[in-house]
């Protein structure tokens, strides 16, 4: 182990940046997808009738959460 190492650790203790780019991969406007993690249960459930269905999980589960979201704005 280097004497620039963390004892515990495989990271060095400082790091240097200094011919860092700040910014060097930003994109304005780029579109992110979030992960959404689903109770197994739910998941199970949602899979399964989205075969039955015949139609791929995530347009199924696109299609769930559009009519919740019309059902909310109609409650408001």
């Amino acid at each position: 182990m280097s004497k620039h190492m963390a004892p515990d650790d495989d990271m060095p203790t400082e790091i240097d940046f200094s011919k860092g780019a700040r910014g060097k991969f930003f994109q304005p406007g780029a579109k992110l997808n979030l992960p959404v993690y689903l109770d197994d249960q739910v998941q199970s459930r949602l899979a399964a009738l989205a075969d039955v269905k015949g139609v791929d999980f995530s347009v199924l589960v696109n299609n769930l959460l559009r009519k919740d979201i019309e059902l909310i704005e109609i409650a408001r």
